[in-house]
């Protein structure tokens, strides 16, 4: 089966109502297909992982369901392997070890583009477009703010994809700033 944007994104929206978790599927899908892009993978494939990687959460939030309801209605369209099992490896609780460089680089954008988003929506522009590394960082040594954020997720993600953090938050601000306008980032700038 050869993967489409256009029918996950059909799919995502079809499923997913909330624009915020709309937006947070879009943030992933632009930060993971940076990465594509810096490890020399299929852009167009990763994107369509991290698109799909929350579609049933909206009717299926709870961790007995999601991403378990998800992957059987992937399953049943037809999609390969590979792509079910890097949405099963996303949550902890699924028993699916991140094997592949596309498991590891979804689950540190999860959590990651959720937390610069947030970071970017406090600041006086509203905007990813100026935001910086460093001001992410900061951000993150305030426990009560993003409180439902796991820190300790954010940094095993960059530890999976063997980089420093820092780094890591850096990259996925580049990359979400390419995307800024769809992605509601744009802010004031």
């Amino acid at each position: 089966m050869a993967l489409s944007r256009s029918d996950a994104f059909t799919l995502m929206t079809e499923y997913t109502q909330s624009e915020s978790l709309r937006k947070h599927m879009l943030a992933v899908e632009a930060a993971v297909r940076g990465y594509a892009r810096h490890f020399g993978e299929d852009e167009d494939d990763w994107g369509v992982v991290a698109l799909l990687h929350d579609f049933d959460y909206e009717r299926y939030p709870d961790p007995e369901n999601h991403p378990f309801r998800g992957v059987e209605i992937l399953k049943e369209k037809g999609y390969p392997e590979w792509v079910t099992r890097a949405i099963l490896s996303h949550a902890d609780y699924s028993g699916v070890p991140r094997e592949s460089r596309l498991e590891k680089t979804l689950y540190a954008c999860d959590e990651m583009s959720g937390f610069v988003t947030a970071a970017a929506l406090v600041r006086p522009s509203k905007s990813v477009l100026d935001l910086e590394a460093s001001s992410v960082m900061k951000r993150m040594k305030d426990k009560a703010f993003a409180r439902a954020v796991s820190r300790e997720d954010l940094k095993r993600g960059a530890e999976e994809l063997g980089l420093p953090l820092d780094q890591h938050v850096a990259n996925v601000i580049s990359f979400m700033r390419e995307r800024a306008e769809s992605l509601g980032l744009k802010g004031t700038l």
